[in-house]
């Protein structure tokens, strides 16, 4: 039985969102693509590929007769589209996938805390840096403590859309945010950068973590199950080198980790999309994309269940 979902968003990501549903044949079915501009490329797409659509915003979603039907809303908008898309939804009962950095709800990690947030009724979907940096500070705080941890996301300024240049600030707090609460680190710092180059490079992640004594083996592997996981629902998820070990400065200890810190842990990722809609070089719409979809479907199981 198909679980019908609503797309808030007609922009890059709720396009991108709507035709990996519409390829997977899963157990998520689109009845429904909003917006608010109704020459939009997004709503075009999806009339043609035969999913009502209103360019009246969440009202608009409200008052359509495929509402009635729908189990789970994406909110691919910004930030404050969200909080006001939310507290219209509200006495709907709808289960809500935020992919903005609002964070009214529980932040949410595939495959670090999915499982833990299944019943909760807006779940977010954090920052594109923090479903790519994330699971890493997770998989070296499963092995010891990270006094430390701060990740750089670079990814190329076309890929970066006027909501996600809204968000800025909103980007850097939540996924800092999402290091510590998610990942364990005992302070997090994140970075974006918009990279101007010509062709557009795909998406790159600087993942540092200090950390005391442990052992290096068992923080490589815990590292690369961790990269392997995320990569069955992001393909193009993928380390760009060996994880590398060094011994941390003392005056970048007093700095940052006042606690005590002994090893600094380098990872660096790349992420390519998979370019269903979205050019490959956007990996930052794509990891999103793709893991709001992972757990629409899990959360679209277990109402199965």
């Amino acid at each position: 039985m198909a679980h019908h979902v609503a797309i808030i968003g007609s922009g890059n990501i709720g396009t991108d969102l709507m035709i990996k549903i519409k390829r997977a044949g899963g157990p998520l079915e689109v009845a429904a693509m909003v917006g608010i501009d109704p020459g939009s490329d997004g709503l075009a797409r999806a009339r043609r590929m035969g999913v009502a659509t209103t360019s009246d915003g969440v009202d608009g979603l409200i008052r359509m007769p495929e509402f009635g039907s729908v189990e789970i809303v994406l909110d691919a908008t910004s930030a404050a589209a969200h909080l006001a898309n939310a507290a219209a939804l509200a006495p709907y009962n709808r289960r809500i996938i935020d992919l903005t950095p609002a964070a009214l709800g529980p932040f949410v990690i595939p495959p670090v805390n999915l499982e833990q947030h299944l019943a909760a009724p807006n779940i977010n979907m954090v920052t594109c840096g923090g479903q790519a940096t994330v699971p890493i500070v997770a998989a070296v705080s499963r092995v010891t403590p990270v006094a430390y941890a701060e990740i750089v996301a670079t990814v190329a300024s076309r890929s970066a859309g006027p909501g996600t240049r809204a968000n800025i600030d909103e980007f850097t707090e939540t996924t800092a945010h999402a290091l510590e609460s998610v990942g364990g680190a005992r302070r997090g710092k994140a970075i974006i950068i918009l990279n101007p180059a010509e062709p557009p490079l795909i998406m790159r992640d600087t993942v540092l973590c200090l950390i005391g004594d442990a052992d290096h083996d068992e923080v490589r592997a815990s590292i690369e199950r961790m990269v392997a996981d995320v990569a069955v629902y992001v393909p193009g998820y993928r380390l760009k080198q060996a994880v590398q070990f060094a011994a941390v400065d003392p005056d970048e200890v007093r700095l940052l980790a006042p606690g005590g810190a002994r090893w600094k842990v380098s990872v660096f990722l790349e992420v390519e999309g998979a370019a269903h809609y979205l050019p490959a070089y956007a990996g930052n719409l794509d990891i999103m994309t793709s893991a709001a979809m992972r757990v629409a479907e899990r959360i679209a199981l277990g109402v199965a269940a």
